[in-house]
């Protein structure tokens, strides 16, 4: 390559520029290898948000993927804009039996489970002070963020332990890593998700399981506009999605979108990950290290 350039630079053949652009031509149509090449993945969640910009780049990377939802519309949409790779099932995750019958249904249709991503979430409709805490508001929270997450590990665990692989995924939030700037039911539910990863990542390494949370920080999904319009009550939906967007930014010139969670799953459950295990990747552009959400009634 050194010596096309050269004759190139000095004008003294035509040959040497074939021989440059023949090369470079060839390296930019190689396609980016797939990471997840032959993978099966499901996708708790999968059908919005996060979970579908997931589902989208495990696709991209190869891997073969189950969105399970309650939305199935949605995720029945999603499944056949995806194509013959993707498939959705129906999976209310506070019912354990329909997380092992999500896990089962992948290992019936493609013989094993690679990857699990624990994607479900709801936020709070209770906001208000400690004092006034709706228990049942925190139980139902509990139920999707928290409970489910363990009842998605033990699942997958179930069928990767035998194999001795696999990959499975939590997804946390900043809310999880500082606290006090959300209700508290939500701060709690994705604490504990990422305790769970910590309690069990352990035991689940000695069966040569992988299993790391995803703590991303705001991104203005059909879930965080819900969320944040319950805290402030008093912003319209364009205002909320820059109170996201821009307020609580605190990496210049970047925006976070759910594709760049969806790309940090896309590492966690590839080989590229192979000795990472226990880990909760932030995912914040410096949010949990800077400032707090500090935002004005304007």
């Amino acid at each position: 390559m050194y010596s096309a350039l050269h004759l190139v630079q000095r004008g003294k053949s035509r040959a040497g520029l074939t021989m440059l652009t023949g090369f470079v031509n060839r390296f930019s149509s190689v396609s980016r290898p797939e990471r997840l090449a032959g993978k099966v993945a499901v996708i708790t969640g999968g059908a919005s948000g996060i979970g579908e910009a997931t589902a989208k780049e495990f696709i991209r990377n190869g891997a073969k993927v189950i969105i399970a939802d309650v939305q199935d519309d949605l995720g029945n949409a999603v499944a056949a804009e995806l194509g013959p790779d993707a498939a959705y099932t129906r999976c209310d995750v506070t019912d354990e039996a329909q997380i092992a019958a999500a896990v089962d249904l992948a290992v019936a249709c493609h013989g094993r489970l690679d990857v699990l991503h624990n994607n479900a979430g709801v936020t709070c409709s209770y906001v208000g002070p400690l004092a006034s805490l709706d228990l049942a508001d925190f139980d139902r929270v509990m139920a999707v963020n928290a409970r489910a997450v363990l009842a998605g590990i033990k699942h997958a665990a179930r069928v990767m332990a035998p194999r001795r692989a696999g990959s499975i995924l939590c997804t946390a939030s900043v809310a999880g890593v500082i606290g006090s700037e959300v209700p508290h039911a939500y701060s709690v539910s994705k604490a504990a998700a990422i305790g769970v990863v910590r309690s069990a990542a352990g035991e689940l390494a000695r069966h040569g399981v992988r299993l790391n949370a995803i703590s991303p920080h705001g991104i203005a999904t059909p879930l965080a506009m819900r969320g944040f319009g319950d805290v402030l009550a008093w912003a319209d939906a364009e205002r909320l999605k820059r109170v996201i967007e821009e307020d609580m930014n605190e990496l210049e010139g970047a925006k976070l979108e759910a594709e760049d969670i969806a790309r940090a799953a896309v590492y966690l459950a590839s080989d590229e990950a192979k000795y990472i295990t226990g880990h909760n990747l932030v995912v914040d552009g410096g949010f949990t290290v800077g400032k707090r959400l500090n935002v004005a009634h304007a």
